[in-house]
């Protein structure tokens, strides 16, 4: 790298051409091949300055082909706000989707499937912190807030040793520090939420602060429209981040971060003296102490003060004059953790980081309040879990030759509750060769452990679905991913292109059994049922399934960062087959998720400084869902003795190979204009948005109905779809 100003390789200048004083041809030249620092002092003068310029060879973005980095994308923060979004609400997490190797899930969901994986398997982490659920409105909507964030990444695979956790992606994402020299304000108005950012400097040079927030206000809209009589309810979600820092000088800097957010669905009816009332609501707090340390030219370190905490809950109240019954459900994971990072530099051809974290988790997968007056009878359960996760890392980026670039490195896992302790190690190696014309060929392989299980029916990520841990009998989730890959870069195009094929396997991956809920049989070790030679009370741990998956396939992404014309063009083929004792008879079946296709097209144009055009076009193979092939009028019959038997009668649902039916294919085109008014001291621009352009009736879910067809009843399957033509329109400023 050259640059004309503070470059760690190679050698610069720094040059200036000024009126004035500066205008005497005043130069100073430095050969960088080793760290210096210089101070220089203007003279002040009443002349105008031309300014300072600095050159640089390469684009602030690096080339695909000189890192060591593969199955890793980013998406600059700008294209994201250019992208038509569904209801105009910007969305790190649906722009990620349209990533190679993220397999979308149902219509309007922003669940992440990366390379086979569900989205339990995302490591999602906002400076430093892990957030456990990131979706609102149950799953349409993420939690992350476009305009408080600085960067985005996505690693798919070949993850380097510092991160752990999770099996299939980690997605981080830092907050903006805020502006240290003036204060500046952005938002926006649309038609569910509004929204606004503000950063500026608490001591001017040293220190600042961000503050930004966003809430939706259907709600409010909606309620002079709701009728007394007919009860009221509504729904809104909120999300709040914060952040400040300080500069003491130039050896320590220190961050205080945070993310509050919640959503809230409620409703009450009154009528003559019977009342009922309740609510669901679920929510994220994060925060992060984070110190920087310069020990010295060759060594640098963070340590983190990290917590994070999810919690869902729901409630329902019956009242009357003579008595009043209540009743409240929650569940949850709250974490407290340390970690440290240290980064060192021995030589220009190592570059070695190292560290530990430390976490400790309270698991609640279950809490339940009931209080009925009319039977005398009050129960509290909560059976809280605690656990400790630590980890301890090294990794080195070695460039033995100049075309050759490796980064090997351990990570030691450890997962210990309930007297049980699981030890890991995770071994990572990534390797990159450079060949002449910008071309690489890069190769990666990784382990992975999973310590915490979200058991879920829906595979969506919503708000009911439970957080476990590993425990003697449920296992830690393990998988071991291999990829290989071509890189180029096109300069006078500007474009990267990437392919890559992987393998991977998942072991002890887990599944609900047939029939369970996220109640757990009325509550977790409520009912207390006999098994085998064991009398013992049935607990959640009765009701999952492990099993194995794999995930194999292709990737090509085409991608263009700057210029008037920028996007990019992704395409995946894969195969992600699953396999449980327990499930489909032992027998090898698809996973839901499971999509033999997957493109997308995004294209963000300049056409002015006025004005900006966009469009994204998808492309899914449908879902594998499991759906019965045939019925039958079962005749009327009773189980068990004539005291306590079940009386059944009804339809009888065959099933044939679990997930052997596919939904029709997906395909959507979304367009989006944004008009920009440009002043002096200010922006506004409007941005009109249609999703769904040619309406396509994309499948939500299926439904066997029986029909009168000619006198005789036949069963018909019915698509159901939710989401045809929706434009928006939205309002947004900054100054």
């Amino acid at each position: 790298m050259r640059l004309e100003r503070f470059s760690d390789t190679g050698h610069g200048a720094v040059s200036s051409n000024t009126s004035g004083w500066a205008s005497r041809r005043s130069r100073r030249r430095e050969s960088l091949t080793q760290n210096r620092e210089r101070n220089v002092q203007l003279r002040s003068e009443s002349q105008t300055l031309e300014g300072v310029i600095v050159k640089g060879e390469r684009e602030l973005n690096r080339p695909v082909s000189e890192t060591v980095q593969m199955s890793s994308v980013s998406v600059p923060i700008q294209q994201i706000k250019a992208i038509p979004a569904f209801m105009g609400e910007k969305d790190v997490l649906k722009v990620l989707q349209l990533m190679p190797g993220v397999q979308k899930g149902s219509e309007g969901n922003g669940g992440l499937y990366v390379r086979g994986g569900g989205p339990d398997q995302n490591l999602l982490i906002l400076d430093d912190a892990v957030v456990h659920n990131a979706y609102h409105l149950f799953g349409f909507f993420s939690v992350f807030n476009g305009d408080a964030l600085k960067s985005v990444e996505l690693i798919k695979g070949g993850f380097p040793a510092r991160y752990g956790g999770r099996l299939s992606s980690v997605i981080d994402m830092q907050v903006k520090e805020g502006n240290r020299e003036k204060l500046h304000v952005e938002g926006g108005i649309g038609l569910i939420s509004t929204r606004m950012t503000v950063e500026g400097p608490l001591q001017k040079g040293r220190s600042s602060f961000l503050v930004s927030g966003r809430r939706t206000y259907v709600d409010v809209l909606a309620r002079p429209f709701l009728k007394q009589e007919d009860g009221t309810g509504g729904y809104y979600f909120y999300d709040l981040n914060a952040k400040v820092n300080y500069d003491f000088g130039q050896k320590n800097k220190v961050y205080l971060s945070g993310y509050f957010g919640r959503d809230n669905f409620y409703f009450r009816q009154k009528e003559g003296g019977y009342e009922t009332k309740g609510a669901i609501g679920w929510g994220n707090a994060t925060g992060t102490l984070r110190w920087n340390h310069l020990f010295n030219e060759r060594l640098f370190g963070n340590v983190s003060l990290i917590f994070s905490n999810y919690q869902f809950l729901t409630t329902s109240q019956e009242k009357d004059p003579k008595y009043e019954f209540n009743l409240r459900y929650s569940s949850g994971i709250r974490d407290w953790g340390f970690k440290a990072d240290f980064d060192f530099l021995p030589s220009p051809r190592h570059s070695i980081k190292f560290g530990t974290a430390l976490t400790t988790h309270r698991f609640t997968p279950s809490a339940v309040v009931l209080s009925d007056d009319q039977n005398n009878d009050f129960r509290r359960s909560v059976q809280p879990i605690d656990a400790i996760e630590t980890g301890l890392y090294a990794e080195d980026t070695w460039r033995p030759i100049a075309p050759l670039r490796v980064n090997a490195g351990l990570r030691m896992s450890v997962f210990s509750t309930k007297g049980k302790a699981y030890f890991n190690p995770e071994p990572r190696l990534a390797a990159a060769y450079t060949f002449p014309g910008n071309l690489a060929l890069n190769g990666s392989y990784a382990r992975m452990n999973q310590f915490i299980h979200l058991l879920s029916n829906s595979g969506a990520g919503l708000p009911t679905d439970l957080w476990v841990p590993s425990t003697e009998r449920l296992k830690p989730q393990r998988s071991w991913q291999a990829a290989l890959g071509l890189a180029k870069d096109l300069p006078r195009q500007n474009l990267a292109v990437t392919l890559e094929g992987y393998y991977k396997q998942m072991h002890n991956i887990v599944a609900l059994r047939e029939g369970a809920g996220f109640l757990l049989n009325n509550g977790i070790g409520d009912a207390a049922e006999t098994t085998g030679e064991n009398n013992r009370q049935r607990s959640w741990e009765d009701n999952v399934a492990q099993g194995r998956g794999w995930s194999y396939g292709a990737e090509v992404l085409v991608q263009r960062k700057t210029g008037r014309l920028t996007g990019w063009v992704g395409y995946t083929l894969s195969w992600i087959p699953q396999q449980f004792a327990d499930l489909n008879g032992g027998r090898t079946f698809w996973a839901k998720y499971d999509r033999r296709h997957d493109a997308s097209v995004v294209a963000i144009y300049k056409a002015s400084p006025r004005v900006t055009l966009s469009a994204t076009w998808v492309y899914g193979t449908g879902n594998a869902l499991n759906l019965p092939r045939a019925t039958y009028s079962a005749t009327p019959h009773q189980v068990g003795g004539d005291l306590m038997g079940l009386y059944f009668r009804g339809t009888v649902y065959e099933y044939g190979e679990r997930n052997s039916f596919r939904a029709a294919s997906y395909h959507r085109l979304d367009l989006g204009i944004q008009l920009h008014a440009r002043k002096r001291r200010h922006e506004k621009w409007w941005e009109f948005s249609v999703y769904n352009a040619y309406n396509r009736k994309n499948p939500f879910f299926y439904d066997i109905q029986s029909q009168q067809v000619n006198g005789q009843s036949e069963n018909r399957l019915i698509q159901y779809s939710i989401f045809g033509f929706i434009p928006s329109l939205s309002y947004n400023f900054k100054f």
